[in-house]
């Protein structure tokens, strides 16, 4: 890959649109603050130079980078907290119970790297369990962008709702961007026998999946809360194939709750919840799990075929 390519490719990541979103609106509201773990400062140059009150580099201690973020919620700020999914999510797991939901603080939790991006550095950087986590927490609501454009107009619409809000960005990601709404999941195609659900960066694999099946196709980029009347709208069978870029079956509970108390049939697609004992990457544990569009095909025909 020559230089300019490269340069493009970073420039169109999903951590690239972070930060230019990010130090955009930090222009224009001074409530923003952003708190990082060493991880993404030159995506934040322009905020370590233009607001050194407002952005902070507290090195490799996610723990405390949410306390200070709490304290910076209670000062009338509102605090943009970012990191890698299982050092944000799992290790500050406490932190952001107590400090952010427990005093019902508004704040926004983004991290990259999930599920499997950093699949090299074996499970301590994994995070196919951190929706799952996080769906435990009351009032905790989860957004799953499938590109940077969509990333940019979720947390443009929602980072000021006070309310504490994870943003699960990857590597991974749709080459189509779609008009996404916070809270509504979208109607990308209809069909009679089942309705197929694609969350964030699933959509494109999915879409080519079920190209020729006569399905319902739904695009969820907010999880919590859950667009559940849509679904209701368009699924009268109860039959729906949830494709998910995390532990497959999280969103089951959600699913089912939106469809009663029509009896719900639900094939979970998504990372089998196994310890992973081989290493690869990315695209490897993909072929691995069976999330590629041919493995996403063939779970879904078995499906129709019951």
């Amino acid at each position: 890959m020559d230089t300019t390519t490269q340069t493009t490719t970073l420039e169109t990541t999903m951590r690239a649109q972070m930060g230019r979103t990010v130090q955009d609106l930090m222009a224009h509201d001074e409530r923003l603050a952003v708190l990082l773990a060493d991880i993404s400062r030159p995506f934040f140059a322009e905020a370590f130079a233009r607001y050194p009150d407002r952005t902070l580099n507290l090195g490799i201690q996610e723990q405390t980078q949410v306390s200070v973020g709490a304290g910076f919620a209670l000062e009338g700020y509102i605090p943009v907290m970012h990191s890698i999914a299982p050092f944000l999510v799992e290790r500050a797991f406490e932190q952001i119970k107590d400090d952010f939901c427990f005093q019902r603080l508004g704040g926004n939790f983004i991290t990259i790297g999930a599920s499997y991006d950093y699949s090299t550095e074996g499970m301590t950087h994994h995070a196919s369990g951190d929706v799952q986590i996080l769906r435990s927490l009351p009032g905790m609501r989860i957004v799953v962008p499938g590109a940077p454009g969509e990333f940019d107009r979720l947390f443009r619409e929602a980072y000021a709702d006070a309310a504490p809000t994870y943003y699960r960005l990857s590597d991974q990601r749709n080459s189509d961007e779609h008009p996404v709404r916070f809270g509504h999941a979208e109607i990308v195609k209809r069909g009679e026998q089942a309705t197929v659900i694609a969350v964030g960066p699933m959509l494109e694999r999915t879409q080519a999946a079920v190209a020729d099946f006569d399905v319902t196709l739904l695009y969820y980029t907010t999880l919590v809360p859950f667009d559940g009347e849509t679904l209701r709208a368009v699924c009268a069978n109860g039959r729906v194939a949830l494709v998910e870029p995390f532990y497959a079956g999280t969103l089951t509970p959600e699913v089912s709750a939106a469809l009663a108390p029509l009896s719900a049939r639900i094939e979970a697609i998504g990372i089998p919840r196994e310890v992973p004992l081989r290493y690869g990457t990315p695209e490897q544990h993909d072929i691995a799990n069976g999330l590629t569009p041919q493995g996403i095909r063939a779970r879904i025909e078995r499906f129709l075929a019951e």
